[in-house]
């Protein structure tokens, strides 16, 4: 620890967002960086304490004590090397993740814990810039293949873990690029796509082989993948949104979070989509229907088509503000988040629950909810929902569906495969991530369900060591 004293003398200072007025009008990164000084001081913070609470919260077991002070003394070679080590994309966790690792920071019982999300985007960028990230092409091959299905961040990390040891590696991606819900779920304004492509290139160069537009079970029958590769790990996410079975579903206007978003970025990558079809909140009441990260991102993305007004409702109840006596630190804390798209502008509400979506000459014009509460049931200790009776119109021309997904897709790749599923849809595995049909793995929320990506990036690098761990022992 280069300075020991700096978490009692330097205070938390964040990079914090372009102003509102600006960032509205464009889908470039809202979040700004730090100079290279205050970055290292803000890296100084960092106690490296006897018990680092930071590497215990964080799914990918980062070392993160150990980066923040290499970049503090401005090593960005060794700080790089300590943050890849555990952490095959930190410039996708550096911009996505919800940090973790910063709730379980000691210095966060104070709330100022250490800007480790930051910090971690900060090594990566500076890495890139000064060269010293290079390509690590294995100096050997097996002979053995493996089939990646699926390009998310389960996908991408289990093909790179798989190809540094020197296996033969090929991802099919059905969609036109890779990155799954990176590239197509997650907005520009969040996550610009030429991080994605920068890395791709760099996979690439290193000997994977990608295969876009093919969609397998459809495209190329599953057995085929079967008789042509050593293993096969899936890694299609969880791509079944829940749904909302009111009367007026099929009016027009209301769609699935997943189309305005997945629309919007293929747009801005340059896809000319006819007029017909394109889904825009242009001069439009907004009603975002679930209140997560998916529904936030919707909020945004309608700020910046040119929403008339947002309102995003949530079924459940408003969490605390600041803090939440039944989820102390270390633990991750249940408590109200307010995103860069919330401070935009949005009308939030809580304890809504969607009865009925109404419209005139087949457009929806508004959205019948009734409020809610949750009662708990002394026998059993589930919250039961208790409908009240009490109802409401809000004005909508434009309704969202942002409620989450309930898991993979099953008709075609998972039908064709045969695997066995659990009782909520998602491919069965073991300890060693196999699925019921031999040298078949699934990685990723296609085996655990909706997730975040560091995560599915940590369960994609287990996956391809049990692979590795079969290929070998044949």
């Amino acid at each position: 620890m280069g300075n020991p004293k700096a978490f009692l003398t330097i205070n938390r200072k964040e990079a914090g967002y372009r102003p509102v007025a600006d960032r509205i009008h464009d889908y470039g990164e809202v979040e700004q960086t730090l100079n290279p000084e205050d970055r290292r001081l803000q890296a100084s913070r960092c106690m490296e304490c006897g018990v680092p609470f930071c590497h215990w919260s964080c799914p990918l077991g980062n070392k993160q004590p150990e980066w923040q002070d290499r970049l503090y003394k401005n090593d960005i070679k060794g700080a790089y090397a300590l943050l890849t080590a555990t952490d095959d994309f930190p410039e996708f966790t550096g911009r996505v993740c919800p940090a973790l690792c910063e709730k379980g920071c000691v210095l966060n019982k104070q709330h100022e814990p250490v800007t480790i999300r930051e910090n971690e985007c900060a090594i990566v960028e500076r890495a890139f810039l000064e060269g010293l990230v290079t390509p690590h092409i294995p100096a050997r091959r097996t002979g053995k293949r493996v089939a990646v299905i699926g390009s998310g961040p389960a996908g991408l990390a289990c093909a790179n873990r798989l190809n540094r040891k020197g296996h033969s590696v090929t991802v099919f991606e059905k969609s036109e690029a890779a990155g799954g819900l990176l590239r197509f779920g997650i907005p520009d304004f969040k996550l610009n796509k030429s991080v994605i492509d920068r890395r791709i290139a760099l996979l690439e160069q290193e000997g994977i082989e990608f295969r876009y537009n093919v969609e397998v079970g459809k495209d190329i029958p599953a057995a085929d993948i079967l008789r042509d590769y050593d293993a096969v790990c899936v890694a299609i996410g969880s791509g079944v949104p829940r749904d909302l079975n009111v009367e007026g579903r099929d009016l027009k206007g209301v769609h699935f979070a997943l189309e305005l978003l997945q629309q919007q970025n293929r747009v801005n990558a340059g896809a000319d989509i006819p007029a017909g079809e394109r889904i825009t909140a242009k001069g439009k009441h907004v009603l975002v229907i679930g209140g997560g990260d998916t529904g936030s991102d919707c909020v945004g993305t309608s700020h910046r088509q040119g929403c008339k007004s947002v309102t995003q409702i949530e079924i459940m109840p408003k969490p605390p503000v600041g803090e939440n006596p039944a989820t102390p630190w270390p633990y991750w804390p249940v408590i109200l988040k307010t995103s860069s798209s919330h401070e935009e502008g949005c009308d939030r509400r809580w304890l809504l629950d969607t009865r009925a979506i109404r419209g005139c000459d087949g457009k929806v014009t508004e959205v019948e909810v009734e409020e809610v509460e949750w009662e708990k049931d002394p026998a059993t200790g589930r919250m039961n929902l208790i409908h009240t009776g009490r109802t409401e119109v809000i004005k909508a021309d434009l309704v969202l569906l942002a409620m989450g997904f309930t898991n993979p897709v099953q008709e075609g790749l998972l039908e064709q495969l045969g695997v066995e599923t659990d009782a909520r849809k998602n491919v069965k595995t073991d300890a060693s991530h196999r699925s019921s049909v031999d040298k078949v793995f699934a990685a990723g929320d296609a085996a655990t369900g909706a997730s975040l990506v560091v995560r599915c990036i940590a369960s994609g690098r287990d996956t391809a060591a049990e692979i590795d761990r079969m290929l070998m022992a044949k």
